[in-house]
This record gives C-alpha cells, structure tokens and sequence, in this order.
C-alpha cells in the first residue's frame, strides 16, 4: 500500500473478570467432582442413614406392638361370646321331650362340666351321637362333646364356671332339680405385653325342665 496509509493493527479483546471467575470456579468444580468423597464424608453419610432407620424401625415395631394387644383382646370377646352363645343355644333345648319318655334334662352338674339331653329327631329315644351334649374345660380349652370325641370350641379359656339353680333361684348341685344355669367364661389370648383376661357371664333358664309332680291332696 501507498506510505500515506495506516497500517491497521488486529483488535485484541481482554477477557472480562467475570469469566475468568467462572471459569476458574468451573475447573475446580471439576477437581472437586473427580477426587470423589473423602472418608470422614462416608461415615458422616453413613451414621446420618443408619439414624434415619433406626428410628423408622423404631416406629414399625411400636405399631407393631400396639396392633398386637388390640389383636388379640378381640378373638379372646370373639371366643368368650361363641361359647356362650353356642352353650346357651343348646341348654335352653334340655330337657326336649316330644314324646314324653320321661328323661331328665341335666344328666351332670359339675362347675366345669355339664352334661345335658334332648330328643331333637322327636323319636323318644336318646341318640348319643347328637342327642346326649356335654361342655367340659380341659386345660385352657372349651370341648364340646356329642358322642364324636370332644371337639375344641373355644381356646385361651382360663376359667369355665357353671353354676346350677333350682326353680326357686336356690343353688342346687342336684342334676334333677336344675332348673336355670349359670355360665362364666374367662378367656385370655397371648400377646407381647400382658393383657387382662375378658370375662363373659349369663343365666339360662330351661325352657324343658321337669316339674315335680303334685303332692297328693
């Protein structure tokens, strides 16, 4: 070019400080990235998650314990009204006799055994295999015997009292002169913490029993 022109110099740009201190900030984010975790970060991480369930676990048993007691207070309520109700059932059904043959209503009167009879097929005579009823307690379970060995009606029974009546509302422990029975059932089930027994109690009257005849005049 002609002496009379400038020569033009090329334009130079200087980084601005804030890039450089981003840039600078992204490398050692890099570095810091790369060497991982030191140790004393591992077990710090370490202790916080075993805290962190530990106390979840905590929580998962004491609803476990809770749910327990409660479980097992309602199948010992479900048991104790099962028996009674299935004793009261069939004792309001002593002494059923059709055909009048003359059998008593109460065979046995023990505070732990009953033993009862009721023509159900209305034949005049007692059938043992159906007819002829016994409730008994063998160690913590309520039997129900009806000629087929004694079948377990309800578990946990930690006491089975009977209480016999006469139509005077006299106790008697005279299977002739039985004319009401008392039942108590005290039933328990297992659980983690202890748990009071739940006790159920009712009176049934015979609605067969045999009245004495009538003194002559």
């Amino acid at each position: 070019l002609g002496g009379g022109a400038e020569r033009r110099r090329p334009l130079r740009y200087s980084a601005s400080p804030r890039r450089d201190i981003d840039r600078r900030a992204g490398r050692a984010h890099a570095r810091g990235v790369a060497r991982g975790f030191t140790l004393l970060e591992v077990l710090i991480a370490m202790a916080v998650g075993g805290l962190v369930m530990t106390g979840t676990l905590s929580l998962l048993l004491a609803g476990q314990g809770a749910y327990a007691p409660g479980e097992a207070r309602a199948e010992a309520i479900q048991g104790a009204r099962v028996g009674l109700e299935r004793m009261a059932t069939e004792l309001r059904q002593a002494g059923y006799d059709p055909q009048g043959a003359g059998f008593p209503p109460i065979e046995v009167a023990e505070p732990e055994r009953i033993v009862f009879l009721h023509d159900l097929n209305e034949n005049g005579v007692i059938d043992p295999t159906r007819e002829r009823v016994t409730y008994l307690l063998r160690g913590t379970v309520l039997r129900r015997e009806a000629g087929g060995g004694a079948q377990p009606l309800v578990e946990g029974v930690q006491r089975l009292r009977l209480a016999y009546y006469d139509r005077e509302d006299r106790p008697t422990t005279e299977p002739a002169l039985v004319a009401s029975v008392g039942i108590v059932l005290e039933v328990a089930r297992r659980a983690a913490m202890p748990m009071a027994p739940i006790v159920m109690g009712t009176r049934v009257r015979l609605r067969n029993e045999r009245r004495p005849p009538p003194m002559p005049a």
